[in-house]
């Protein structure tokens, strides 16, 4: 017989963007042990696949999409195959993003692909009775960043630096603009602050380690966050038991922005 927790998301349908790995591929392992149904969409489809399959393995339902979510089209097709497939749609955690990448295709993931997927989604929500959006926001939403001191020559830092602070801060405004605009349609938006998260988006910086010890320095618990982690918190956004919490971003960072 299962738990309270384990039935909390049942006869919710979720979908999740960036769900081939990471935050998004542990998010979705847990709505749907937690009884959701669950639409996978990445802009790598065979990540996306391989996730199904590991639902598919724990006798959870899921299924697939290719989604690049700086294409609004192609956020309206992922809507459509989750009715299609599931019948309705609950909740969209709008989790893809990247790092690392130039100012303009920064923004255009990080910051567009999320406005895309509000647009949609807050509007089919308030036309079918409510819902829950989920965004991936940072600490870096919520603060500037730091880094191991490398250079005393400013001409060397990198030119970017801003741009993944600068989207996850307009992340934030974003939560809080349409939990405002379509809160009175039973329509909830929060966000979460993750530190830093041990996935593929932060190996690279973690394969050097005088930078990984730095970052664990930076979060008062003295480790780095786990995906499944993110993925817990998500889940209570996601379900009625976060039935009164709007608008709020959720710092989950092991004290990171307590400092």
């Amino acid at each position: 017989m299962g738990t309270a927790l384990d039935s909390r998301l049942n006869d919710k349908v979720a979908l999740v963007t960036g769900a081939g790995s990471g935050i998004g591929r542990a998010s979705a392992i847990r709505f749907a042990a937690e009884g959701a149904k669950v639409l996978c969409a990445d802009i790598d489809t065979q990540a996306a696949e391989g996730t199904v399959g590991l639902i598919a393995e724990a006798g959870g339902a899921a299924d697939s999409v290719g989604l690049d979510v700086t294409d609004q089209a192609q956020m309206e097709a992922a809507f459509e195959r989750a009715v299609e497939q599931f019948g309705k749609l609950n909740v969209l955690f709008n989790n893809a993003g990247i790092a690392g990448s130039e100012w303009q295709q920064t923004i255009d993931v990080n910051l567009t692909g999320v406005h895309n997927g509000l647009l949609r989604g807050a509007k089919f929500f308030a036309a079918n009775g409510g819902g829950s959006i989920i965004n991936t926001a940072s600490v870096a939403g919520l603060a500037g960043l730091t880094g191991p001191h490398v250079t005393d020559d400013p001409d060397e830092i990198q030119p970017n630096v801003g741009a993944y602070v600068a989207a996850k801060h307009g992340v934030v405004g974003l939560t809080k603009q349409f939990a405002v605009t379509f809160g009175r349609f039973g329509v909830r938006v929060n966000a979460i602050a993750p530190g830093y998260i041990v996935t593929p988006m932060t190996a690279e910086a973690r394969s050097d380690d005088a930078t990984e010890e730095y970052l664990i320095s930076l979060h008062p618990l003295g480790r780095l966050g786990q995906p499944e982690e993110i993925a817990a918190a998500a889940s209570f956004l996601a379900s009625d038991d976060a039935s009164f919490i709007n608008g709020v971003t959720l710092p989950v960072d092991g004290g990171y922005t307590a400092r």
